[in-house]
C-alpha cells in the first residue's frame, strides 16, 4: 500500500556512520542539529506507519570494493575513510528498524536511490506519484534522489524538520530544491501530509508549508 493519493515516505540513509556522535561532531557548529534532524525522521516513521502510508527504506554500503575508481580516488585525495561498511555497526540503522514488509534498498557506494535495481519498479508497480523525504543528508543523497525523482516524474516533498544539509548552508539547499524540482518544503506537523496533492490550479492559489522557525546559517560547514 501507498497510502493517500500515492504518497510513500523514503527514508534516506538514517545510518549510524552518517547520524552518530563522531558524524554529529563533523556537522557545522551545532551538532545538535543532526540529533534533532534524525530524530524527527525517526519520529515521522512512526507517523507514516501509523497513517498506513509505506514507508521505503534506502541505506546506503561505502565498502571499497564497491566503490568506483573516481570514489576512491576522491577519498584517497581528501583522505576520507568508508563509511557504512558492510557487518559494521555503523552501517546499522539509526534509530529505526524497518518492520516485516518493508522494503529496504542499499546503495552501493552511490548517492541515488534511483541507480538501486528495483527501487523505481517498485514505486511504478504502486502506482506513488509522491515521494516524502526525510534522511540525510539534504545537500548529498537526498537532493540526488529527489532530483531523479523529479525528472523521472514523481512529486517531491521534503520536510525541514526531518532532513538536514552537510555541506551547504540550509536555506540555500532548500531553495534550491524548491526552484528547480518543485520541492513541497514542509514539516511532518503538516496536517496534510499524506493527503492526496490538489490540481495544479488549486496548489497555484495556495501558499507553499515551509519550516516554521527561523533557519540557521553557518559558514562552517564540513566535508563528508
Amino acid at each position: 500500500m501507498s497510502g493517500a493519493g500515492g504518497v510513500v515516505l523514503v527514508v534516506v540513509d538514517l545510518q549510524n556512520d552518517f547520524c552518530d556522535a563522531p558524524a554529529a561532531a563533523r556537522h557545522g557548529s551545532d551538532p545538535g542539529v543532526l540529533a534533532a534532524a534524525a530524530g524527527a525522521a525517526a519520529g515521522v516513521v512512526e507517523q507514516a506507519r501509523a497513517a498506513g502510508v509505506e514507508v521505503v527504506f534506502v541505506r546506503f554500503l561505502g565498502d571499497v570494493e564497491h566503490q568506483g575508481p573516481s570514489w576512491r580516488r576522491r577519498d584517497r585525495v581528501l583522505g576520507k575513510r568508508a563509511k557504512c561498511v558492510s557487518g559494521s555497526g555503523g552501517a546499522e540503522f539509526h534509530g529505526v528498524v524497518p518492520v516485516a514488509g518493508e522494503a529496504v534498498f542499499t546503495k552501493y557506494a552511490c548517492f541515488d536511490a534511483f541507480l538501486v535495481d528495483g527501487f523505481e519498479r517498485h514505486l511504478r508497480e504502486r502506482g506513488v506519484v509522491r515521494l516524502v523525504f526525510a534522511g540525510v543528508f539534504t545537500d548529498v543523497c537526498v537532493d540526488s534522489t529527489a532530483r531523479t525523482a523529479f525528472q523521472k516524474g514523481f512529486e517531491v516533498s521534503v520536510l525541514t524538520d526531518c532532513t538536514t544539509p552537510l555541506h551547504l548552508p540550509e536555506p540555500l539547499v532548500l531553495s534550491f530544491m524548491e526552484r528547480v524540482y518543485g520541492a513541497r518544503l514542509t514539516t511532518r506537523a503538516d496536517p496534510e501530509l499524506w493527503a492526496a496533492r490538489p490540481s495544479t490550479e488549486e496548489e497555484s492559489s495556495r501558499p507553499s508549508v515551509r519550516r516554521t522557525g527561523p533557519v540557521p546559517v553557518t559558514s562552517e560547514w564540513t566535508r563528508e
